[in-house]
């Protein structure tokens, strides 16, 4: 079955997101079973510390007895060595005991703990007793003192405390351990089926992704053929396009050089026709005869007004064409001219652009500012001089009349290997329906109180595209200008060359 890229992307990411939580629900539960298991640990710990604490006072308890047993039996003062250790290790022992039982995690040692400590104390004060009457002489007493059985209801007492609270504690001990085996078998069962459940999905998203490698690798393969045969149609296109492309301007050429042969004569005649209209200026003004006649009256009319102001007309009508046909050849020129790429320093070349037109800026009482965030361009100097100087001189032109002029010029490093360059006026503007109008041949907007043929943004527009690149135009009416040019930063990648 062929993968989409959607259905590839959506069964990796739900793959991801299976072991994703299969993967997070391990480390959850282990970190929650490690968690518990270091509770149960500490509680463990605590029932041993209370349990090893227990026995340690009761066996001291026991000694001291057993050393009370032997010295009221024997009177001799050996027997009395397990009663003194004990009574010297007492207190501490009783220490630890009563922090211990602080710490009982069943809860139940520190309600016994008063009560049996209160026992324990009673139970020493007995022996204590005994011995100190043996002491002094009085064993007979000391005997009757422990007939009375309250030493031993004591020790019975303090004994059956200690039995339970051990109990306790070992049953405590027995469930925790029972309660961390069951942990480590859920520890363990969690983390085997999890870890099936990441293996399951890694293997099922290799496998997703290997099928659709494979397919990849052929989809590649039939494009590969594919631009095999499409470069090859290109190439047909493009020397097709070519070859328009040089038939339009060699009839461009030829059409304007055929214009300009029968403009030539026109301007020739012209010029003897303007020398016949002399001569009957000349005539008339000299004429000494009858000026009252029709004939006298309507010559002079013609040669003084009709005759110079359709050689007028004529004149201006053939300059204004000669314009237009230096303007085609102008065109023409540029397309056929071929491209220099060259390393530009663009500070360089901005500061001999405006140094081109600091006089009328001057007068202007303007400035011209550069802002260059951007390294050197290779690319066709001549182009781009021409593109900024035909730029800065429409500045000056088209400023507004009592505004000082002001010219921004900024070189950005673009995205893509371009570079922006922008020329920003406070002059006139544009009316927004002549924003594209202007960069055609012959279209002019606004006022007509300059020189000009309209072909100064025609030809930039066509620069700028012979150079890889484009120009755009934002305007505002009667507050300025701002024209953008785009450019590949190194033209030789699209020329195919690699000198600079």
């Amino acid at each position: 079955m062929l993968l989409s890229r959607n259905s590839f992307f959506l069964a990796t990411v739900a793959l991801l997101a299976l072991g994703f939580i299969a993967l997070a629900s391990v480390v959850t539960a282990n970190i929650w079973l490690v968690q518990r298991t270091q509770t149960f640990a500490k509680d463990a710990t605590d029932l041993r510390r209370l349990r090893n604490a227990a026995i340690e006072l009761r066996t001291l308890v026991q000694d001291a007895e057993i050393g009370q047993r032997g010295y009221l039996l024997t009177g001799e003062d050996d027997y009395l060595a397990p009663f003194n250790t004990a009574t010297a290790n007492l207190a501490s022992s009783k220490e630890r005991f009563e922090r211990a039982a602080a710490n009982d995690p069943l809860g139940k040692a520190e309600a016994d703990a008063p009560s049996l400590i209160s026992t324990l104390q009673a139970k020493m004060a007995e022996l204590g007793e005994t011995i100190t009457l043996v002491q002094r002489g009085e064993r007979e007493r000391a005997l009757e003192m422990v007939r009375t059985d309250h030493g031993k209801e004591l020790m019975d007492r303090a004994r059956l405390t200690f039995q339970s609270l051990i109990g306790r504690t070992e049953d405590g001990l027995s469930e925790l351990a029972a309660i961390q085996a069951r942990s480590a078998a859920a520890l363990w069962w969690v983390s085997v089926v999890g870890g099936f459940i990441v293996i399951a999905a890694t293997l099922a998203g290799i496998g997703t992704i290997l099928v659709y490698l494979r397919q990849l690798a052929q989809t590649r393969l039939e494009i590969q053929g594919l631009n095999a045969s499409l470069e090859e149609r290109v190439q047909e296109r493009t020397a097709e396009l070519g070859r328009a492309n040089e038939e339009i301007q060699r009839f461009a050429y030829i059409v304007t050089h055929d214009l300009r042969a029968p403009l030539v004569n026109i301007m020739g005649f012209t010029a003897e026709l303007e020398q016949g209209v002399a001569a009957v200026q000349q005539f008339v003004g000299n004429y000494r005869g009858d000026t009252s006649d029709a004939a006298y009256q309507e010559a002079a009319v013609a040669s003084q007004s009709d005759l110079p102001e359709a050689v007028g007309f004529i004149r201006s009508s053939t300059r204004k064409m000669d314009g237009l046909i230096n303007a085609i050849l102008k065109l023409s020129r540029e397309g056929r001219r071929t491209l220099k790429p060259e390393r530009i320093d663009l500070a360089g070349l901005f500061n001999a652009a405006t140094s081109a037109v600091a006089h009328q800026v001057s007068d202007a009482d303007g400035e011209v500012l550069t802002d260059i965030q951007a390294g050197a361009i290779i690319s066709d100097r001549l182009s781009i001089e021409q593109i900024i100087g035909n730029l800065l001189d429409n500045a000056v032109k088209y400023r507004r009349v009592g505004v000082p002029l002001k010219i921004m010029i900024r070189a950005r490093a673009e995205r893509a290997n371009t570079i922006s360059i922008s020329v920003e006026d406070n002059g006139r503007g544009i009316h927004p329906q002549d924003l594209t109008r202007v960069f055609e041949l012959f279209r002019r907007s606004g006022q007509q109180d300059q020189p000009g043929e309209g072909i100064g943004l025609a030809h930039v527009r066509a620069m700028a595209r012979n150079l890889g690149g484009d120009i755009t135009l934002n305007s505002e009416f009667g507050k300025g200008s701002l024209f953008t040019l785009s450019l590949p930063a190194d033209l030789r990648a699209l020329l195919g060359s690699d000198k600079a």
